[in-house]
């Protein structure tokens, strides 16, 4: 047998944690000497031990590690735990990268206040285009909830299209519309050779995008910075005395998997003037 310190070098943990696990019945001793109070410990624990940290690392509380360990898990199931605790760990980890991205942007946004140019807007005619396109709820135009709602729509929509037989004829197309406190994502991409028609709820629609007069900006670079390119169209709007719609729209007129290199026309439609 061990004693607790050699067993706690074996286990790679602490002698005061084995202490704490022997108090709360985690993991007992197989010997204490009853004059000495010294533990020691046979080899074999180290099995318990090693499910012991690890389910307490996947981010188990110790009362659900106890439960656990009694109901003998074994490595299959603890393989199971551990890849579904590294895809949530990757998911919080995506999610604080883009959070500190939005941050980064936003602070950009302040330091600029005052002297953000908008020499870069254009306002143009767009014409209209038939797209094919699918739409879902986003609880706010707040890249968080914009972000998860409108890539995955995209996704669905091109194999949508692909499984019909449609032929795009140009780059994706998002506009937004308010739909209450929230607001209606439609993902839409210009297709050739297709009727008008209307959808329920998650099914393909084919609608034309009518022509409007819009402030433009093109935009070359990721779309975490896509706030700032909306409030330099929204100012160069109220300096120029003209009213938005509140349709926005983005045209990705080039993608790939570095967002970096994207090449994205922001569109925000402008309201006939008097």
């Amino acid at each position: 047998m061990f004693s607790i310190g050699d067993f706690a070098r074996l286990g790679r943990v602490s002698v005061r944690m084995l202490r704490h696990y022997d108090a709360i019945g985690l993991l007992r001793p197989d010997h204490v000497d009853e004059f000495s109070g010294y533990r020691y410990y046979r080899v074999a624990a180290l099995a318990r031990l090693n499910r012991l940290v690890a389910l307490k690392d996947l981010g188990f509380t110790l009362a659900q590690v106890a439960s656990i360990l009694d109901e003998r898990i074994d490595v299959s199931e603890l393989h199971g735990m551990l890849r579904l605790r590294r895809a949530e760990l990757a998911a919080a980890v995506a999610a604080d990268t883009a959070r500190l991205a939005g941050i980064e942007a936003r602070l950009s946004m302040i330091e600029e206040e005052g002297r953000m140019s908008t020499d870069e807007i254009v306002v143009r005619q767009v014409p209209a285009v038939r797209v094919a396109e699918l739409t879902a709820v986003a609880e706010s135009y707040a890249a968080p909830d914009i972000g998860p709602v409108v890539g995955p729509l995209f996704d669905e929509l091109y194999h949508r299209i692909e499984a019909e037989g449609l032929r795009p004829t140009g780059p994706g197309i998002a506009h937004y519309e308010p739909f209450g406190e929230r607001v209606r994502v439609h993902a839409s991409c210009p297709v050739a050779g297709a009727e008008p028609r209307s959808a329920a709820p998650g099914a393909l629609a084919v609608v034309d995008l009518p022509a409007v007069e819009a402030a433009t900006m093109v935009h070359h670079g990721s779309m975490t910075e896509a706030d700032a390119v909306v409030q330099k169209i929204a100012r160069w709007i109220e300096a120029a005395g003209r009213t938005g719609t509140g349709y926005a729209r983005e045209v990705y007129l080039e993608t790939s998997e570095d967002e970096s290199t994207w090449v994205t026309e922001f569109q925000e439609p402008l309201a006939d003037q008097d």
